[in-house]
């Protein structure tokens, strides 16, 4: 006979949470996102959703604060402007 163990029942529940501070990739931001990846990206280059912030060729990451911010008004979100630093 095989010993099963049931899960251990907390309650607490298993959604994400977005934490309002700090970074997120994609895949961390992509469950409060109601729409897929390319579409997230149209929007991000009209400027009607937050920019990523590039750390190297592979790695892009979205400031938790700005994501939480088009949350709260999709519509309405205005991306700031970039800005460009003179060398």
């Amino acid at each position: 006979m095989k010993k099963q163990t049931e899960p251990v029942k907390s309650g607490q529940s298993l959604e994400p949470i977005l934490p309002r501070v700090g970074l997120s990739k994609w895949a961390q931001i992509a469950p409060f996102i109601p729409m897929c990846r390319e579409s997230w990206r149209k929007l991000v280059n009209a400027g009607r959703a937050p920019r990523p912030i590039r750390l190297t060729a592979s790695c892009s990451m979205y400031r938790n604060e700005d994501v939480l911010a088009w949350l709260a008004d999709p519509l309405g979100y205005r991306a700031a402007p970039e800005t460009q630093n003179a060398a």
